[in-house]
């Protein structure tokens, strides 16, 4: 095990051999790290925080510090985090809370660029990017596979639906379609599929071709939502039906 000297760990951490924990870092007693992490600097990883196996955490970011919500009174709650995820300098992860579920998660093979904070209480799935700045009110939920552009906060309990695109600078008040290309002009908009990062993950031209004829129903025709949702139903595609029940169960309404 490398442990830098000037790093402080708390007895009863679990901490690899294969691990690396660079100058300064300081690691609580209930903290438990998976194989091959690095601790580039100055990291601080508090509370009862799992981290899985070859995660790379850069200087000042701080994971498992309690939540801040002012009815937190000290209960045990905790942070889980997946393998292979890339948290940079100054990112902020908190600890869930009693009332919220008690665990804040994030998935695998996510990058969570400078200063991105994930408030209590949120579960964020894998293979997502956080850019710059995005913020996580608590509870929010992120599915796999989003792109999170620089300066986006998100209000709690919203859900961002899988491999969405919110463009830099939007404020998410609302729930976030899946495959959707969404941003602020005047006021928030779906502009429709977010095609170039669908065909980068490897979408068929068929499937993309049925997600926007769905888009097109739902966003640029004279139809309400529920008669959309209808024509919707006859396009036999998982990733419409998959669109068809997010927009079923949203709590907040959809950004359209």
């Amino acid at each position: 095990m490398s442990i830098h000297p000037s790093a402080i760990v708390a007895p009863g951490a679990r901490i690899p051999d294969s691990c690396t924990i660079g100058p300064f870092c300081t690691i609580g007693a209930e903290v438990e790290l998976g194989e091959e992490c690095t601790l580039v600097s100055h990291v601080v990883l508090a509370g009862r925080t799992r981290i899985g196996a070859r995660n790379t955490l850069y200087p000042f970011c701080s994971i498992g510090q309690p939540p801040q919500d002012l009815k937190y009174r000290g209960e045990p709650t905790a942070v889980e985090i997946g393998d292979e995820n890339t948290i940079r300098e100054s990112v902020t992860i908190s600890r869930g809370t009693q009332g919220g579920g008690g665990i804040t998660r994030l998935g695998s093979g996510n990058l969570l660029m400078a200063y991105a904070h994930i408030g209590h209480d949120c579960q964020v799935g894998s293979q997502c990017i956080l850019a710059n700045n995005a913020t996580l009110a608590g509870h929010v939920t992120i599915e796999d596979g989003v792109t999170l552009g620089a300066f986006c906060p998100v209000h709690q309990h919203c859900v961002v639906g899988a491999h969405a695109f919110i463009g830099g600078g939007t404020i998410v008040t609302q729930d976030v379609l899946p495959f959707s290309l969404t941003a602020a002009k005047r006021e928030n908009h779906a502009f429709g599929i977010n095609k170039v990062g669908l065909r980068r993950k490897g979408f068929s031209a068929e499937r993309l071709g049925r997600l926007e004829r769905a888009f097109r129903l739902l966003l640029a025709s004279k139809l309400n939502t529920s008669q959309a949702i209808e024509k919707m139903r006859e396009i036999e595609s998982e990733d419409v039906a998959l669109v068809v029940e997010f927009i079923e169960r949203s709590q907040r309404g959809v950004i359209k």
